[in-house]
């Protein structure tokens, strides 16, 4: 991602992410569906219960049906099954921030 020009911050988990106060300055967030703690699609909810908007990319290794769903019922910009390639994941967050 900072090869291509993004500022990247990382997160162990969602907890340690709505600790930091970050979310004010992220223009869009990368989950995954399996998070230690809440899990990615719990975080997604909860930002949009709480009117926050920021642009979520999924990528997972847990891509069932189900979980994409979910995902994009909740308003996900992108979700890509694990393995993808790196461009992928480029195009749908350039897309997501643009939006």
């Amino acid at each position: 991602m900072e090869s291509a020009g993004y500022v990247v911050k990382g997160f162990a988990s969602a907890e340690e992410f709505l600790e930091s106060g970050s979310i004010r300055g992220a223009a869009c967030l990368i989950l995954d569906v399996q998070l230690p703690g809440i899990t990615g699609l719990q975080l997604q909810y909860e930002l949009a219960a709480a009117d926050n908007r920021v642009p979520i990319v999924f990528v997972s290794g847990h891509g069932t049906g189900a979980n994409r769903e979910t995902a994009v019922r909740q308003g996900a910009a992108g979700f890509l099954a694990k393995p993808f390639r790196r461009e992928e994941l480029l195009n749908i967050i350039g897309a997501a921030i643009r939006r």
